[in-house]
């Protein structure tokens, strides 16, 4: 579930709306990941995996973090792509996808191969040119690639090679999985939006309460890649005691 990591180079002011909306999207990830893992373990029966309502959850968290991935693309390379801020930002994230899928392939009856970091890396490199192009270019974009999976779908892309498509007639049974058709319609609609609503850093000081929930939102990632594991951890000691 968009995870940013710290921009090389000199230290700029931050958007301090989206280290909020962030931090705000890693604490619903991890009551999402927290209910999951209790009906996991047996402990409640909630309609985690396949109720509207937790569908729905979930489905947010993560187009959150995907429309704030098209924003930060913006904020940070909006006046031209600095590229070695972008590639270390880039390996960053495709190295903590890589662990989750040989993490999940050992922990979890099915492996996350194309689950919402991976998305990340692969929609910030997508979304590139677009940082120039008009926004209603854009937008138009990002509404083709949102309705496309309801109107078109074939046996052809149901094979492995064109499992980040989205566009397979059967798709995949996976635990965690944004394709670009039809999730990558979400950084884009936040690269559009960045570039219709120029985004301003504020120096105020916004207090103690939101000041903590921006401190999450800085360290997305780290909370994302450790959050599991202790959550795993916590209920199979529960499993053991009882």
């Amino acid at each position: 579930m968009a995870i940013l990591t710290r921009r090389a180079g000199p230290r700029r002011p931050r958007i301090l709306w989206l280290d909020a909306a962030r931090g705000l999207a890693i604490i619903a990830m991890v009551i999402y990941h927290g209910a999951f893992d209790l009906l996991f373990f047996g402990y409640v029966d909630w309609p985690v995996s396949y109720g509207t309502g937790w569908r729905t959850f979930a489905a947010s968290i993560a187009s959150t973090f995907l429309f704030l991935v098209g924003v930060s693309l913006v904020v940070a390379h909006g006046a031209g792509i600095r590229w070695r801020s972008f590639l270390i930002r880039f390996l960053v994230i495709a190295g903590a996808a890589a662990l989750v899928t040989i993490g999940t392939a050992f922990a979890m009856p099915v492996p996350i191969y194309f689950g919402i970091l991976h998305a990340i890396a692969t929609f910030s490199v997508l979304a590139l040119p677009f940082l120039r192009l008009p926004a209603w270019i854009t937008l138009a974009v990002a509404a083709f690639v949102l309705v496309l999976p309801n109107l078109y779908s074939s046996p052809i892309f149901d094979g492995p090679f064109f499992y980040a498509l989205g566009l397979a007639e059967t798709g995949p049974f996976a635990f965690d999985y944004e394709p670009i058709f039809p999730w990558f319609s979400a950084t884009l609609f936040g690269v559009a939006f960045a570039r219709l609503v120029p985004q301003t850093a504020r120096i105020a000081d916004p207090g103690a309460f939101w000041n903590a929930i921006m401190a999450l939102g800085r360290n997305s990632l780290l909370i994302y890649l450790i959050h599991q594991p202790i959550l795993f951890g916590i209920f199979m000691l529960i499993a053991q005691l009882n």
